[in-house]
This record gives C-alpha cells, sequence and structure tokens, in this order.
C-alpha cells in the first residue's frame, strides 16, 4: 500500500484528537481516530461536573465548526462556560457522529513502532510507514499510518500523593481510600463519602482549591466533617492568587474561598508536608506520614490533585527528543516551562516544535506540555491545524501559527461563579481582566480541564 493512502491515525477523541481529525479532513487527509473509553470525550466525562474556565467561544475547534455546521448544528452561545458533560454533549459526541467511522472507540493503543523496525534500526525509516498495535474487545490489530499525532492527553496519568513523584508505601494499598478527582458533592453517593468524615486534601492548584471550596461548604453543613490541607510548600505563598485583583476571575474567586475556609478555621492546613507512608489501621482509617515524620492521623478520605504527567510507556519503539525535566518535546519545553510562562504568555507553536525524530510523529494537547501545567484548548488547536498542514505539504500555512491569546476571555470564566453568568457580563463587572496571571503549579480547569 502507498503510504500517502494511509491515515493519518490521531489517539484520543478528547477536544485536541477531534480537532485534529476535523483539520485533517479539511485539508483532504483520510484521520482515523482511536479512543480507548467507551466514548468519545472519556476523560472529559470524568469531571464533567467541572465548568470550564474558558467560554464557548474559546473551545471549539474552527475547522471542526465548519464541519459540523455542514450537518445544520448550531453553535452554544459564544459567551456561556460549558461544564465537561457539556463540552461533549453539545460539541465532542456531534463532532464524533459528523466524522462517522473515521473514530473508534474502545480501541486502545498498546504501542507505536516502524514496520519491521525497532527504535535502534535506521534502514527503512523514512519508506516504512509507521504502525499503530491496539487492543479490542475483538482481539489485537496493527493498523499502518503515514502520520500518527498523539494526542491521548494525560488525565489518565494523575501524579501519586508520595511526594517523591512515585506512590508513597501503602498508597496503592489504601486506594480505596485516595482519590485523583474533585469530588461532587451534589451526587449523593459522594456526598455520603466524605459528610461527617476526615478529608485530607493535597495539592496546592486550581484542582486542590476547587476540592476545598466545595468540601469547606460540607463541613459546613454536615456536622463532623473536618478538612486538612497538605501543601509541600513551606508556607500560602502565591496560593491564593490575587483575589479581586486577579487575572483569572475564576482563580481569584477559588483563591478568596479557600482562603475564607482557613481563617474560619474550616481547613486547617499543614505545610512541608511530603507524604511517605501511608498506614491504614484497623479500623480502615488512614495515617499519613511525611519524609520528616509528620503526621496527619485518623484521615478518612484524601483527594490527590497534585497535577498531571504524560504516559509514554507505549511510545518506548519510536525516537523522542523528549525535555528531560517536563517530558515536553524538547523545542517546545522552553516556551511552556511553568517557571517562566502562563497560559497567556505562550509563544505561538505547531508542527515543527511538536514533530518528533521519529518520522511523522507529533505529540499534541496536553501531552505536548509534559508536566507543565495551564494547558488551553484554543493552543490545541492551532497545533493540530499546524500539523494538517504540514501533512498536507503546505508548508507556508504550517509555519504561520498565530496563537492569539487575549488577555481577556481565553481562560477568564465563571469557574465556581454562577452558573449562568455570560462571558460579557463578567467582563463588564470587572471579573474577566485578564487571562493569566503567575504560573500555576496545577491545570487551568478546576479539575484538570486545561481548556
Amino acid at each position: 500500500m502507498d503510504g500517502t493512502t494511509l491515515p493519518v491515525v490521531v489517539i484520543g477523541a478528547g477536544p485536541v484528537g477531534l480537532a485534529a481529525a476535523a483539520e485533517l479532513f479539511e485539508q483532504g487527509l483520510e484521520p482515523l481516530v482511536l479512543e480507548a473509553g467507551e466514548q468519545v470525550g472519556a476523560s472529559v466525562r470524568e469531571w464533567g461536573h467541572v465548568r470550564l474556565f474558558s467560554p464557548w467561544e474559546w473551545v471549539v475547534d474552527p475547522a471542526a465548526q465548519r464541519l459540523l455546521e455542514q450537518t445544520g448544528w448550531t453553535s452554544p452561545d459564544p459567551e456561556q462556560y460549558p461544564t465537561g458533560d457539556e463540552w461533549v454533549d453539545r460539541y465532542l459526541a456531534p463532532l464524533a457522529d459528523a466524522l462517522g467511522s473515521r473514530v473508534r472507540t474502545d480501541t486502545r493503543v498498546v504501542g507505536v513502532t516502524r514496520r519491521g523496525r525497532d527504535r535502534v534500526v535506521d534502514a527503512g525509516r523514512d519508506t516504512e510507514p509507521l504502525v499503530v498495535h491496539v487492543g479490542t474487545g475483538s482481539g489485537e490489530q496493527r493498523l499502518p499510518a503515514r502520520a500518527v499525532i498523539d494526542a491521548s492527553g494525560t488525565w489518565t496519568s494523575a501524579n501519586p500523593l508520595g511526594g517523591d513523584g512515585l506512590p508513597a508505601i501503602g498508597e496503592r494499598a489504601a486506594a480505596e481510600h485516595i482519590r485523583s478527582v474533585v469530588p461532587e458533592l451534589t451526587d449523593p453517593a459522594q456526598r455520603k463519602r466524605y459528610a461527617g468524615k476526615h478529608v485530607v486534601v493535597a495539592g496546592s492548584g486550581h484542582s486542590a482549591l476547587t476540592a476545598l471550596a466545595g468540601l469547606a461548604e460540607l463541613v459546613r453543613r454536615e456536622p463532623g466533617t473536618r478538612v486538612s490541607w497538605l501543601l509541600r510548600r513551606p508556607g500560602f505563598g502565591q496560593v491564593f492568587g490575587g483575589g479581586d485583583t486577579d487575572q483569572l476571575p475564576a482563580r481569584g474567586a477559588l483563591g478568596l474561598r479557600a482562603q475564607e475556609a482557613v481563617q474560619a478555621g474550616v481547613v486547617s492546613a499543614v505545610f512541608g508536608f511530603r507524604t511517605e507512608h501511608v498506614e491504614q489501621g484497623s479500623d480502615g482509617r488512614l495515617k499519613l506520614v511525611s519524609d520528616d515524620d509528620a503526621r496527619v492521623e485518623d484521615v478518612d478520605e484524601v483527594v490527590v490533585v497534585t497535577g498531571f504527567r504524560p504516559d509514554l510507556s507505549w511510545l518506548s519503539e519510536v525516537r523522542l527528543d523528549l525535555d528531560p525535566t517536563l517530558q515536553a518535546p524538547a523545542r517546545l519545553a522552553p516556551l511552556v516551562d511553568p517557571n517562566v510562562h502562563s497560559c497567556g504568555t505562550v509563544y505561538p507553536h505547531g508542527a515543527a516544535e511538536l514533530a518528533q525524530p521519529e518520522p511523522g510523529l507529533y505529540l499534541a494537547g496536553m501531552k505536548s506540555y509534559g508536566r507543565a501545567p495551564t494547558f488551553l484548548a484554543r493552543t490545541g488547536y492551532e497545533q493540530v491545524r499546524s500539523i494538517a498542514a504540514e501533512l498536507a505539504g503546505d508548508h507556508e500555512a504550517a509555519a504561520r501559527v498565530e496563537l492569539i491569546l487575549n488577555e481577556t476571555g481565553v481562560c477568564g470564566g465563571a469557574g465556581l461563579f454562577d452558573a449562568d453568568t455570560p462571558a460579557a457580563e463578567v467582563a463588564e463587572t470587572g471579573a474577566a481582566s485578564g487571562c493569566c496571571g503567575a504560573p500555576s503549579e496545577e491545570p487551568v480547569g478546576a479539575a484538570g480541564a486545561r481548556a
């Protein structure tokens, strides 16, 4: 089979993966999207109750919108802020329907390689196609591809509770009491899980602030509920953001609520705590022990929101050039280093920065940021537009990357504000005074939704 007739395989049917398919289709290329979940947007569904920090205007890919409009799709109000579930129901699912058989769900990628070559062999790497190894309900398959865009994200690879980047001793054994997602406390089953319990929140970014805001309200309403907040840093520092003057209004609101909860004694902060051991007593309750032998005892539930990392295990047989710190593409890493940049100061980048030494392989979306936070959907859409143009042979368009991250409206949004507040109204009240301020240690979306 002529390599030019093979599909471009896109790994992940999330917002960026489906946008990649739409961009490829518009360029006259044939995409094939592989999604491990049973439905598109499977990872988004896991935090579907959380509202994005970006309005609809910024979370719909232009090529995807053009494709959808051909089906009679009605665009949501561009100034409203969707929840994760609404993002899937009103955009991702219709987009997958428009792409039809080009999207395959329940198809897990287990490896990518070069046909007949492991990573050591030089000969044929420019002429043989890439091969994507997948597992499905009907068995294993090998799918040849002219190129591969890995937009699988990082949601399934949450950082552990352990303070050294690996699970603490006893963390796996206590897994039934440890979760890595912001609780949905409006759900009766989840509310029952945390009400009247001693809950520990580990993390200091937006996900942690969102969890603390909800749990603080639970403390006030459900007797016996108490919350301990573990921070690895020695003090609060800038963790609460700028409050009313914060450039990201939702972050400011979250910070103020968390700060008020601490000041009111509703949340107890524990500084410099790097978990080394998790011990489970005969009553099922946990004791967390730090690397300097500090202890937090009588713990019922732990919410671990300490960030995410890319899963690189199934890329072991292709050649990668990744930054040793962030695990992001080496040419992109200096542009997204959280010590230097926030989501509003990331430089435009596209195919040139995302291409790997393995011919035809690109990392895109959240996975392209490695362990760096504050990824925006619009950034991912421009990434895949550039990649699609490059694969179509339009090198000029691929190099003409135009990443517009306005200081208002891009990652400002409703957050914990009223769900019906439109972007224009927020801006008029001064809430949406900017995009992003200082880099944070967690994704922009309150539950890992870096939108």
